[in-house]
Order: structure tokens, then C-alpha cells, then sequence
């Protein structure tokens, strides 16, 4: 129980809470204008003019109540709490349920010091009504009752919000490391391509030279491009662990997501342009962006009878284009667990690329790959 107290307390504030916009300054024009229509055909309320003055006062509370969670709620609920003394109870409009804002603030986006400093302030004041008569006990428990149903529900967007953003650090997390497990083997290929070239020129330099000496170029263009590609996968690898050693598969692998016999939508590949060349950094990203975007139209895209792929190179870049002509209205997950297109997005910006994924104007969905020939780490 102890333990569980210590990291209540010690629960940091929530990351990136939404700036103060435009909806909140709307929101404090409906909740005032409410306050007044309010105070205008409910001639019955106590104090009236009071009533409305303290209520409006304390509106302006909702837009930094996430900037401010604490000092929000000690104001206004302190301040709904000494009124009594001045008008003989609180005040008693409907509209005052927009103070529940501010405690759903203070445990959504507060820390753990924040609302357990906030909700013993709430918790006092509630009992300091009920002892000085201001609220009878009913009144009091529905109160509270209200009150631990609106932390309940901040925490458990709070901890949502938690989830979902452990869950994109994990999907680019995962896609680095698979890029760097593709560059690992690029990287072999091009170490492997230099011991053989070496082999060579050592057997011919005595009756050769210049067979020896085309070896060195060769040599050198592959040193750069596996000095290039090394830079990547430091960049690109955040933890280390086994490695898959498996070939990677590039540009001309293309060819096996046809779905040939296989059920569901047709899938045509379509390759155009030099495509030689390519280096294997870029074909392997190539590859894995088209085969998520296949399999993600195979299982998301309602009424689909085909896929289309198609990928072309120019002298500067290489494009991938999937796109299949099913409902446009239809949901698109991103993936497994939602991330699928959080994982292409980020391996495509690790190699100086872009990718965008969106719904067509008249039917089906698209996904669009632009990496660059000599792909860098961004």
C-alpha cells in the first residue's frame, strides 16, 4: 500500500497536454452565455445577481485548466466555498457543472502531488459545506459521488492516453531495429563484395596491374557505400540483441506479392523505370513498405478486386504507389495494433523519405513512397 501511495505521489505530469485554442475560448463563450441565459429565466434562484457575477467570474478558471490544473481548483472550488458567507449559501445554477472540468483536469493532466493536493482540497470543502449547513447529506454524497466518477474518468483517459503513446514508441522502436537488422546485411554484402574484390587483385597484381587497380575503385565505391549505410544503422539502431541474419529481400522480390492463386483481391506489381542499381538499403525498404501496404489492403479493404503496385525510379528518387479500389468509406486500421502505418512512416523518414497514406477521392485507398536513391539517415 505504501508503494502504491509513493508512486501515486510521485506520478509525473502528463506529457504534451493540448495548448489553449480556439475551442477553449468557445467553450467559455457558451459556458458564459449559458450562465446568463440562465440567470435571466430563472427568476427563483437566490441571490441571483451574485449567483451569476461569481459564476461568470470563475469561467475564465477552464482555460488554464490544463496549463494550471491545481491553482484552477483551488481557486474556484475556494472561492465556491467562502461564498456562502456573503450570501447566505452557494450559489445555485445549473451551468456551475462546468466546474467538473477542472478536477477532470487536474487527474488527467496533473501530477500525482497535483491531485492529492486537489482532491483533499475538494473533499475539504465538500465537508465544511455539509458541517455548516450549506448542503444536507444527500446532497453531499451525490456530490462526491459525482466527483470520484469524474477523477475515475480522467484517470482512465489519462492511462488510455498512456497506452497509446507507449504504443507508438514501441512501433518506431521496432521498425529502427528492423531497419538496422536490413542494414546489417547490406552492410555484409558490400564488406563480403570488398574481400573478394581484394581476392582477386592480390592474385593479378603481379601479372595485371591495372586489372589490380580496377579492383581497388571497386573497393573504394563499396567501402562508401558501407561507410554510408554503417552512419544509418547507428542512427537507426537504439538497443542491441540478437540479429536477424536472413536474406533481405529487394526490388525484384516484387514480384512474389501477386497473390497468384491465392483468394481475395488481384494483386498486379508493376515495375518501371532503371531499377539497376538500386542500392540494397533502399530496394529492402522498398519491399517491406510495399508488402505492409498489400497486406493491409488484403485485410482492411471492404469490396477490393485488386491491388495495384507499382514502383519507378528516377534519377534522383524511387517511388512505390500501392493502391486498391476498395470502399473509401470503409475504416482502415493502421495495422496490427494500430500502428502499421506509424512503422512505414518512420522507416521512410529514417532514409530521407516520405510516406502518406489517405483514403482516394472517389474509391479505394493509397499509399505513397518517396525515398531517395542514396538514402541517408535523416
Amino acid at each position: 500500500m505504501r508503494e502504491l501511495l509513493r508512486s501515486v505521489w510521485g506520478a509525473p505530469r502528463a506529457l504534451d497536454p493540448p495548448e489553449l485554442g480556439w475551442r477553449d475560448w468557445a467553450l467559455v463563450g457558451v459556458v458564459a452565455s449559458l450562465t446568463v441565459l440562465e440567470g435571466i429565466l430563472r427568476p427563483d434562484i437566490p441571490a441571483r445577481a451574485a449567483a451569476v457575477i461569481i459564476t461568470l467570474a470563475l469561467v475564465p478558471t477552464l482555460l488554464w485548466r490544463r496549463a494550471r490544473p491545481l491553482p484552477m481548483v483551488a481557486i474556484a472550488f475556494a472561492a465556491t466555498g467562502v461564498t456562502p458567507l456573503f450570501i447566505g449559501r452557494e450559489p445555485d445554477l445549473v451551468t456551475m457543472v462546468y466546474l467538473l472540468a477542472l478536477p477532470y483536469a487536474l487527474f488527467r493532466w496533473g501530477s500525482g502531488r497535483e491531485a492529492v493536493a486537489g482532491a483533499a482540497l475538494i473533499v475539504a470543502k465538500n465537508f465544511l459545506s455539509a458541517a455548516l449547513g450549506y448542503v444536507d447529506l444527500t446532497e453531499m454524497v451525490i456530490g462526491f459521488v459525482v466527483l470520484f466518477a469524474t477523477f475515475a474518468l480522467a484517470i482512465a483517459f489519462r492511462y488510455r492516453a498512456m497506452l497509446w503513446a507507449r504504443g507508438l514508441d514501441q512501433a518506431k522502436l521496432l521498425e529502427r531495429e528492423r531497419l538496422a537488422r536490413d542494414l546489417h546485411d547490406t552492410v555484409a554484402h558490400h564488406v563480403s563484395a570488398m574481400a573478394i574484390r581484394a581476392q582477386a587483385g592480390i592474385a593479378v597484381a603481379a601479372t595485371r596491374p591495372d586489372a589490380a587497380v580496377d579492383a581497388l575503385r571497386v573497393i573504394e565505391a563499396e567501402a562508401a557505400r558501407a561507410l554510408a549505410e554503417m552512419r544509418t544503422m547507428v542512427h537507426t539502431l537504439r538497443r542491441t540483441g540478437p540479429a536477424d541474419l536472413a536474406p533481405n529481400p529487394g526490388i525484384p522480390d516484387l514480384v512474389r506479392l501477386a497473390n497468384g492463386s491465392q483468394p481475395g483481391p488481384i494483386v498486379d506489381v508493376e515495375l518501371a523505370g532503371d531499377l539497376d542499381g538500386i542500392p540494397a538499403t533502399v530496394g529492402t525498404a522498398i519491399y517491406r513498405l510495399a508488402q505492409e501496404s498489400v497486406t493491409n489492403a488484403r485485410r482492411h479493404a471492404r469490396h477490393a478486386t485488386r491491388i495495384e503496385v507499382l514502383v519507378a525510379a528516377d534519377a534522383g528518387s524511387v517511388r512505390l504507389r500501392v493502391t486498391d479500389d476498395g470502399d473509401t468509406g470503409s475504416a482502415r486500421p493502421a495495422g496490427p495494433g494500430g500502428f502499421g502505418i506509424v512503422g512505414m512512416t518512420e522507416r521512410a523518414s529514417l532514409l530521407g523519405g516520405t510516406c502518406e497514406a489517405g483514403p482516394n477521392l472517389d474509391r479505394g485507398w493509397t499509399v505513397a513512397v518517396v525515398l531517395p536513391w542514396s538514402a541517408t539517415a535523416a
